[in-house]
C-alpha cells in the first residue's frame, strides 16, 4: 500500500505537534504502509519547500508593529541562533534566519525577509538591547520620511513592551527542539515547518483559536490544512 495525502499530511502534523521522526512512522505502519523515519523526513522537506515557495506570494495584511528576538539552537551538535520577526498583533511569524553568533550577526537580511514577504516596513519594532537589531534598523527601516518608524530596543518585565508574546513563541520552538535533539543543517526544512504549522495550522488561544494566517486575512480552507496547502501549491506549480 503506498501513502495516501492523508497518511502524509497526518506525519507532518503528528511531527509538528511534538512526536519524534521514530514515533510518527508507526502511524504509517498501522494504516499497512511501511516507512522509516527517513521516509518521513522526506515528505517533510519535500512538501515544506512546495507550500514555501506557494505562499511567498501571498502576502499577509500585519500590523504596522513588529517583534524580533533570538534564541539558541543546537544545530549539528554546535549551538547556534535562530533570529525570528513576529508581528505583535496576529502574531504571524514573518521572518527567520540562523546565526553563527548572537553579537556579531548582521541583522539586515532578517528584516529584508520580513520587509519582502509583508511588502511593508513596520511603523514600530520592537526588541531587546541586542545592538545587532539597532544596526540594522539604521540601515532597512529608518527613514527621515514620515510615517517613520521607531525602534523599541528597552524591553521591560511588564506594560505594552514586554517580551511576552515573543517567549511564547520562542517557548513553542524549544518545546519542539527538545524532541528533535538538535537540528542536522542551519537551511533546514523543519525550521520551515515549525513557521508553516505556527502561521497556517495551529490555532493560537490569543486569537480566539483562529490561526495567525486568519488573523491576517488568509483562509485555509477545509480539515485538513496541510493537505489544502499541498495541494494548492501543486497547482500553482503546475
Amino acid at each position: 500500500m503506498r501513502a495516501t495525502p492523508q497518511i502524509i499530511t497526518s506525519a507532518m502534523q503528528l511531527y509538528f505537534t511534538g512526536e519524534s521522526f521514530r514515533n510518527v512512522q508507526k502511524f504509517p505502519k498501522l494504516q499497512g504502509v511501511k516507512v522509516n523515519h527517513v521516509a518521513v523526513y522526506a515528505w517533510i522537506k519535500k512538501y515544506t519547500a512546495l507550500m514555501t515557495q506557494y505562499l511567498a506570494q501571498i502576502k499577509p495584511n500585519v500590523s504596522d508593529t513588529w517583534r524580533a528576538d533570538e534564541l539558541y539552537v543546537k544545530i549539528n551538535g554546535d549551538m547556534k541562533y535562530l533570529f525570528a520577526m513576529m508581528d505583535d498583533e496576529t502574531r504571524f511569524w514573518i521572518a527567520q534566519e540562523v546565526a553563527e553568533t548572537k553579537d556579531k550577526h548582521d541583522a539586515r537580511n532578517l528584516l529584508r525577509m520580513a520587509k519582502e514577504a509583508t511588502g511593508k516596513k513596520p511603523l514600530t519594532f520592537i526588541t531587546d538591547g541586542l545592538p545587532a537589531y539597532h544596526d540594522a534598523y539604521k540601515k532597512e527601516f529608518f527613514t527621515l520620511k514620515n510615517p517613520r518608524t521607531e525602534h523599541v530596543r528597552h524591553i521591560k518585565l511588564s506594560g505594552d513592551m514586554n517580551n511576552n508574546k515573543m517567549e511564547r513563541m520562542n517557548g513553542e520552538i524549544r518545546d519542539r527542539e527538545k524532541t528533535m535533539r538538535g537540528l542536522k543543517i542551519n537551511e533546514t526544512s523543519i525550521l520551515q515547518g515549525m513557521q508553516l504549522y505556527h502561521n497556517y495550522i495551529r490555532p493560537h488561544m490569543a486569537l480566539d483559536g483562529k490561526t495567525p494566517s486568519e488573523a491576517c486575512g488568509i483562509t485555509i480552507e477545509g480539515e485538513n490544512k496541510w493537505k489544502t496547502l499541498i495541494e494548492n501549491a501543486s497547482k500553482k506549480q503546475s
